[in-house]
């Protein structure tokens, strides 16, 4: 070893910031509370923008943060073919998959739509068939018990009352594992380049549709909405995400996809205490469903790998 090596391990070990350790911890409790709270964030944020404004300018804003800090660190920027499969992605994930949130969550509590949203790793089971890794026995019986979960969940007042809100959380869900599977098997930017490249294509995409269908930029914005642009900006697409690279690189897959249990209760919990909103029977047994059913798919998964 020399002597270079030893002085730069040494530097290392006397930064908490490098262990592995302390971090774990700190980016699951970032994933865990700011991923949940987003929910909330978008109900505030609509309390004065539009939904498919206030989703393009969240990303266009985090895009240009992120992709302006990467191109100064160095990073090269992506090839004509990443683009187009960045934007494909990027239109499938966050446009239809964070907009139709948005949009829902004008008729639809945000603890609800997290929970509709969780149903995500059902949808993406099915779609991986396509490219023949169809689910085993035991993946099909969490996919039958998560999709009875959406149903419950329908049944539900919250749901029920929104039949195009409802609509939309579904469609968001499975546009999000759509995109999930078919980028997998695509030649996409390297890092996390290739979160800021769909962000900036995803953000164009919203812009297009919102002013497209009439929406407009607040003239008087309220102080809590913009706010809570700013916390969706800085915590929900850029913090939030970098934890969830560190976590996906120094754990176990399964603790890296685990938040994906935890933010719907977080979800409802922060919708009750600081939103006044209200969980039915139906909400809270949909909920239980569809995390039983995920967590079944999801665990099959991690023990067929090990």
């Amino acid at each position: 070893m020399t002597d270079q090596s030893v002085s730069d391990a040494a530097r290392a070990a006397q930064s908490p910031f490098a262990d592995a350790r302390i971090m774990i911890p700190l980016a699951l409790f970032a994933l865990y509370i700011i991923w949940g709270s987003t929910y909330l964030g978008i109900r505030y944020a609509l309390d004065s923008y539009p939904p498919f404004l206030l989703a393009g300018i969240r990303f266009l804003v985090a895009g240009v943060l992120l992709f302006g800090f990467l191109r100064l660190r160095g990073a090269s920027a992506p090839t004509a073919r990443q683009w187009r499969n960045a934007a494909i992605t990027g239109v499938l994930l966050l446009g239809f998959g964070n907009g139709l949130v948005c949009f829902a969550e004008q008729s639809v509590s945000s603890g609800v739509a997290a929970v509709a949203v969780a149903s995500m790793p059902l949808f993406a089971a099915l779609f991986s068939g396509m490219y023949g890794q169809w689910p085993t026995g035991r993946e099909a019986l969490g996919l039958v018990i998560g999709f009875a979960g959406v149903v419950v969940l329908n049944l539900g007042s919250s749901l029920s009352a929104s039949r195009l809100g409802a609509l939309a959380l579904i469609v968001a869900a499975a546009s999000w594992a759509f995109g999930s599977i078919w980028s997998k098997r695509q030649d996409m930017p390297a890092g996390p380049m290739n979160t800021a490249a769909q962000m900036l294509c995803a953000s164009v995409a919203l812009l297009l549709v919102g002013f497209g269908t009439g929406e407009h930029l607040p003239a008087h914005p309220t102080l809590r909405s913009t706010l809570a642009v700013g916390y969706l900006v800085l915590f929900g697409s850029l913090i939030a995400f970098s934890a969830y690279l560190y976590v996906l690189k120094h754990a176990r897959p399964a603790m890296a996809t685990s938040y994906a249990y935890v933010n719907p209760p977080v979800a409802v919990l922060f919708g009750v205490l600081f939103a006044g909103e209200h969980v039915g029977p139906y909400d809270l047994a949909g909920m239980a469903v569809i995390l039983v059913g995920v967590a079944t798919i999801t665990l099959f998964k991690q023990r067929a790998k090990a």
